[in-house]
């Protein structure tokens, strides 16, 4: 096991690090800024700095305009963007837009990859993902997927309702999941602009570091031409697994920096801070959060790097990105939640970067399943495993 980076890799986390904290920290209190996320003019700010810093989409292939990282490489670089909550939109680097990137280098038409994915991976557009829908929709079950899609001639009509699609409003594409005629799922790229595309509304939802927010979107007769289908009629609930298995595992990246973040914070405080006659940290109740939130902290990284790793393998990872996703999910919130502890009335209020890093975080224990759906998941594969190791056992003793 070698657990040091090589030294280009480390040396760009220092340059991510740097960058953080001169070039975007600075703007955390900009008001181009809402409940609904950062405007699009300041993302625009962010990303012009991140590509003059040579960090911009750095996940994206090198023959894409990124810097081709491995898995591993990401989850270093990723954390170091995630210590601000405008650090992955500067890099370009947020969901969904990190999640699409990697699906449509893995599965684009060339054509489609001029058209789509390169003047994203430029910073210069965005897009969603809408497959999340309303009750009786698909929700962590994405085989209740209601949206529909229809031949009719060279076009495709689809029609149907999303909601919660982080960063609908302002996208300039989607990729859109729906329903086949024969109940198998399909992939389609659509221009936000064309005809049958109704952004319904923008949610108003506990975080608010995504751009575009979280919007309920309306597919009235959505024609897409056959040409735009993203990969092969009816795999898409297997390309979601191509895009899901490694964008669970970057959130837990980017949200560890938040949580690393916070923990820092608490750290400072409680050095600094008195009370009954010593500084808070030499209390034992204070003390032993600290030590907890940093047994979260290197328990959650262990968690990204070696699933991170196996990735890198070329395993596909369906079961340890659901693991890695639970354990970071809920350890990095754990961290979350003890540095508001620690910091009392500046924990709860806009004094501390921690408040706004404990409304963002909540959510993550929801995105790209639930943890309570993650473990039925694994539950259900560690049986089979079980089984099939016992049915092999059987096997070898009745041939002996």
């Amino acid at each position: 096991m070698d657990f040091q980076l090589s030294p280009e890799i480390q040396q760009l986390c220092d340059k991510t690090r740097q960058f953080i904290a001169e070039q975007v920290i600075p703007l955390e209190n900009d008001e181009r800024q809402s409940s609904h996320g950062p405007s699009e003019a300041l993302r625009r700010e962010l990303v012009a700095r991140a590509k003059a810093a040579g960090l911009l989409t750095p996940h994206a292939s090198i023959e894409m305009g990124g810097l081709g990282l491995s898995h591993v490489a990401k989850a270093a670089v990723f954390e170091e963007a995630g210590y601000s909550w405008l650090g992955p939109t500067a890099l370009n680097i947020h969901a969904p837009d990190e999640g699409n990137i990697h699906l449509m280098e893995e599965v684009a038409t060339p054509a489609q990859k001029e058209r789509w994915l390169r003047p994203q991976v430029a910073g210069q557009t965005r897009s969603c993902f809408a497959m999340t829908e309303p009750a009786p929709g698909a929700g962590a079950d994405p085989s209740m997927l209601a949206t529909t899609a229809v031949r009719d001639g060279d076009d495709y009509v689809i029609n149907g309702l999303k909601w919660f699609i982080t960063g609908a409003e302002g996208a300039d594409y989607a990729i859109i999941m729906a329903r086949m005629e024969d109940g198998s799922a399909t992939m389609f790229l659509s221009d936000m602009d064309r005809p049958g595309i109704v952004l319904e509304r923008s949610m108003d939802a506990m975080d608010a570091c995504f751009t575009g927010g979280h919007g309920v979107l309306r597919f009235d007769n959505l024609r897409v031409p056959a040409t735009d289908v993203l990969g092969e009629i009816g795999k898409g609930f297997r390309y979601a697994q191509v895009r899901l298995a490694p964008a669970r595992l970057t959130h837990c990246m980017r949200w560890l920096g938040q949580a690393r973040r916070a923990h820092d914070e608490a750290l400072a405080y409680a050095r600094k801070r008195h009370a009954f006659g010593r500084p808070l940290a030499e209390h034992e109740g204070v003390g032993f959060m600290l030590a907890d939130n940093d047994m979260d902290l290197h328990t959650a990284r262990l968690h990204i790097w070696h699933t991170a790793w196996l990735l890198d393998q070329g395993e596909k990872c369906n079961f340890e990105s659901s693991r890695a996703k639970v354990v970071c999910s809920e350890a990095e919130w754990r961290v979350v939640d003890r540095s508001v502890q620690i910091l009392g009335g500046r924990g709860v209020t806009a004094e501390s970067a921690v408040m706004r890093i404990f409304t963002d975080m909540r959510a993550f224990r929801i995105y790209d399943g639930p943890s309570e759906v993650h473990r039925w998941s694994m539950a259900r594969k560690l049986v089979h495993q079980a089984e099939k190791a016992e049915a092999a056992l059987l096997r070898e003793g009745s041939a002996a």
